[in-house]
């Protein structure tokens, strides 16, 4: 087989495959950055239980608007943010830590979800709602998914350093700017922005994969944030483009596909980065830390 079928024919000859693409870059470049914040907030499985908090709104959505894309994103929206913004109420206003509050939210916000899908009588492809459905991207929800990773490219660069002190330090933000819970606001309303706008290519139990895992590697070669966003989104995007080839090559499930060689980048990383686990064991410089 020759390089050109290989690599290039699955995404010139295919439309579907082209507009796969481009939807998974998209999502990458909006969702790789927000991932890198997350993780600096030690929030990693925070951003999975906002992404499956999605669900009902999703759910009702559908149920109300069929397969409208509005009605969808709109519905997956007001869903992820009440569940962050409730959980934020109660850790302000009770002895209950963050976490836990969105745990709560997070599992009855899942429940809800799924026994609509399950009294619907309409027939709902469940495992498009979990798993996505990349392929089938049509040119509105592709517009959606490049319009989401625009603002959020867009934003992160006017906001940068408060939403990065924001993450780093909460408490000495609030103390300097009385604008330290506006950049928190903002930045969880863009991360559930680009987990409503991956749902519809990679469903709710596999969006949060192209936010972490991306970050995740980032973190195992550099210290610096700009370098690990640097390295984070072109991460994203090589998994995308590798899973979506060997989706097309060998037949696999095109969302499992991607996140799984996101899996694979992260290992392979964890191993061999500069901070990775072999670091430790080889010889080092005298005085080198």
């Amino acid at each position: 087989m020759s390089p050109y079928d290989l690599l290039l024919a699955p995404f010139i000859e295919y439309p579907f495959m082209k507009r796969a693409l481009v939807g998974g870059l998209a999502i990458s470049l909006g969702a790789a950055p927000i991932g890198v914040f997350l993780m600096l907030r030690r929030m990693s499985l925070i951003g999975d239980a906002m992404a499956h908090a999605i669900l009902p709104g999703a759910a009702l959505g559908f149920l109300v608007g069929g397969l409208s894309l509005g009605a969808m994103t709109l519905g997956g929206m007001v869903a992820g943010l009440t569940v962050a913004l409730l959980s934020g109420v109660v850790a302000r206003s009770t002895l209950v830590k963050e976490d836990m509050a969105l745990a709560a939210f997070y599992l009855m916000s899942l429940a809800l979800g799924v026994t609509l899908v399950s009294v619907s009588s309409a027939k709902i492809d469940v495992l498009s709602f979990l798993f996505g459905s990349i392929l089938a991207l049509d040119d509105a929800t592709l517009l959606l998914i490049v319009s989401v990773a625009s603002l959020t490219l867009a934003l992160l660069a006017l906001g940068y350093r408060g939403i990065l002190l924001e993450c780093l330090d909460p408490g000495f933000a609030a103390g300097v700017s009385r604008h330290g819970p506006l950049f928190h606001l903002g930045f969880l309303t863009l991360a559930v922005l680009n987990l409503v706008a991956g749902f519809h290519a990679l469903g709710t139990l596999l969006v949060v994969g192209i936010m972490m895992l991306p970050a995740g590697t980032a973190r195992l070669w550099s210290d610096d944030v700009s370098g690990m966003i640097g390295i984070a989104i072109p991460t994203a995007m090589s998994a995308n483009i590798l899973g979506l080839l060997l989706s097309y090559h060998f037949g696999l499930p095109s969302g499992p596909a991607i996140i799984l060689v996101a899996g694979g980048i992260y290992l392979a990383s964890l191993i061999l980065a500069p901070h990775g686990l072999i670091r430790p064991l080889l010889p080092q410089r005298h005085l080198e830390a």
